[in-house]
């Protein structure tokens, strides 16, 4: 049995959730909507303020797709209630990032500023930094995937490299660093 798919996902009083026809979950919140298709084999029953996922046999196709599906749900039942988040620091000389609306413009150290337009469901913050920090990104949505994507669709302009650490890096990441040159250590 699915460790992960076994579990059933409890549902905040803010929270409601329904089976369209075609196996799909509609969960609703405070932050949004969403729904997910679930494949027909799995088997979803709403009960006493949870969501239990069932599959018909031990097959690696069901057991794949039971963890799977419960994952999915119960990151669209977090969105939906409490929202993710995911914090971005821009590390390197002359790095800035800012944010107007839905538009993203980062000084990354090229010839040009590069401007990105978000999704309507992100939002997007750049809090005053002191002097001396790096300038810090902060990405809020109710929709894990998305939220992820453009997470690395930023992260990709400038990968944080490996000898003196400079790019986009997630705030908490540890990088692997690299000793440089040691010819000038004699």
């Amino acid at each position: 049995m699915s460790r992960i798919g076994k579990m059933p996902v409890n549902l905040p009083a803010k929270v409601s959730v329904e089976l369209l026809d075609g196996n799909v979950v509609k969960v609703k919140g405070p932050l949004g909507e969403m729904s997910q298709k679930v494949d027909p084999a799995i088997k979803v029953t709403i009960e006493d303020n949870e969501i239990k996922f069932e599959r018909p046999s031990d097959a690696p196709r069901f057991r794949s797709m039971h963890g799977l599906y419960r994952a999915l749900v119960a990151n669209m039942v977090k969105g939906v209630s409490e929202g993710f988040e995911i914090r971005q620091q821009f590390v390197g000389v002359g790095y800035r990032v800012s944010v107007e609306g839905q538009m993203i413009t980062m000084s990354l150290g090229y010839s040009h500023d590069i401007k990105l337009r978000l999704a309507p469901e992100v939002t997007a913050e750049a809090p005053q930094v002191k002097k001396g920090e790096d300038p810090l990104l902060v990405l809020k949505s109710h929709d894990r995937q998305l939220l992820g994507q453009v997470a690395a669709k930023i992260r990709s302009y400038r990968r944080p490299e490996p000898y003196k650490g400079k790019g986009i890096k997630y705030a908490g990441e540890q990088l692997r660093r690299k000793a440089g040159k040691t010819a000038a250590a004699k």
